[in-house]
């Protein structure tokens, strides 16, 4: 099977941004990325809130830091994720693809997020037949012709603005009385004469023969329903991180909305598996945030593959090893390292190694022969250390 140090799923701004970091490392990194490198930027027309980029286009912002990314010289596959299967060797981890299997050392999940639905009647039926989820790819086909956006978020209020360089009318439909974006946002739509809120409602239903010709919309208060004739429907309700390949991937741990738990080095419930970008449980989701959290990732994940490697060189590198585990945060530990003559190694923070090791607490003692763990006894005096050496010499 092909093995490699570092795995990255995902090539929008926190995949790419992660495997800059883990070059300039000197990590052999592949990325994963099916299609077009630079994730829903590329579904962005105008940003304006990057630092460093007054305003710039999302799919030129794609292409350049696919190509920022390329200059470190990491392997990009155009390749599916199907699953990942997580256990055995606490370094291994197997990752399956459309086009084989791979294990990887580290892996860093970064495949951000797709759009959720509206959940009315007819939605279904008119996706790609007038309801779309991407103005920046569909817009062009309502030139001169009136549409619908559904959603009162940043998403949605940024969406129906660039709508308006091709649709004759946009209405934005949402549920509450107010709009949920950012206020410079909700300023600029409402300024724009093409733009109609329609706004305490809710679309009940889509409806039309082969394409969109009318939505129907209801008061959420006095449940009076009217019609609009449009002839697109553009949703932005919402997101839900793309992470299926995961579902058989119970250890990782999530939030109830499905969103993966991390730590402040990124890392999952997982000892080297990371996550990187909007997929992660957190506050905001923006292309500032996702490219901060690959940067930690990628330095996280290269701690974590030294310090694996370190660990198993230490431990299975020779023919008989006899060793003291400890935690490097326990002043004990540290007091009973310092009174006997035998190697010590530093289990904090290393849980998956102390499994493999079959270690239920520290300070401990291991002997390892041949590359399999022979005893493990727990230790809480030089006494006890120097009994389990003499032992192990017999």
């Amino acid at each position: 099977m092909e093995q490699r140090r570092l795995v990255i799923i995902g090539g929008g701004p926190a995949g790419l941004t992660a495997a800059i970091y883990a070059r300039r490392a000197g990590l052999d990194t592949l990325i994963f990325e099916p299609g077009l490198c630079g994730g829903m930027v590329n579904s962005t027309y105008e940003i304006e809130n990057y630092p460093g980029l007054m305003r710039t286009e999302g799919l030129d912002l794609g292409k350049r830091l696919k190509e920022h990314a390329e200059m470190f010289g990491p392997e990009i596959r155009d390749t599916r994720v199907k699953s990942v299967e997580l256990g055995g060797d606490p370094y291994d981890k197997i990752i399956r693809t459309d086009n084989g299997d791979v294990a990887t050392d580290a892996l860093i999940v970064a495949t951000g997020t797709s759009f959720l639905r509206a959940g009315c009647e007819g939605e279904e039926r008119f996706i790609g037949r007038g309801v779309s989820y991407c103005a920046v790819c569909d817009g062009a086909f309502y030139d001169g012709v009136p549409v619908a956006v559904i959603g009162g978020g940043n998403a949605a209020v940024e969406e129906a603005d660039y709508l308006t360089r091709f649709a004759s009318r946009v209405y934005i439909i949402h549920r509450r009385k107010e709009f949920r974006a950012d206020k410079s946002a909700v300023d600029r739509i409402l300024a724009n004469p093409k733009i109609e809120p329609v706004l305490g409602c809710i679309v009940d239903e889509i409806s039309g023969d082969e394409m969109v010709e009318r939505v129907i919309v209801r008061d959420v208060r006095t449940n009076e329903t009217k019609i609009i004739d449009v002839e697109g429907v553009f949703v932005f309700v919402g997101q839900k991180p793309e992470i299926g390949f995961l579902d058989g991937c119970g250890d990782i741990k999530r939030s109830n909305s499905g969103w993966i738990i991390t730590d402040d080095k990124m890392e999952t419930s997982v000892e080297g598996v990371f996550a990187a970008g909007d997929v992660r449980d957190k506050f905001l989701r923006q292309i500032a945030t996702a490219v901060s959290d690959g940067a930690i990732a990628a330095m996280a994940a290269n701690e974590y593959i030294t310090n694996a490697a370190h660990l198993n060189s230490m431990l299975f590198g020779e023919p008989h090893k006899t060793a003291l585990l400890i935690s490097s945060v326990g002043p004990a530990h540290q007091d009973l390292a310092r009174q006997v003559s035998v190697p010590v190694i530093d289990l904090y923070r290393a849980g998956r190694v102390r499994d493999k090791l079959g270690v239920k607490e520290l300070p401990s003692m291991v002997e390892i022969s041949g590359g399999k763990v022979i005893r493990v006894s727990p230790v809480s005096s030089a006494a006890n250390v120097t009994s389990f050496i003499e032992e192990a010499v017999r």
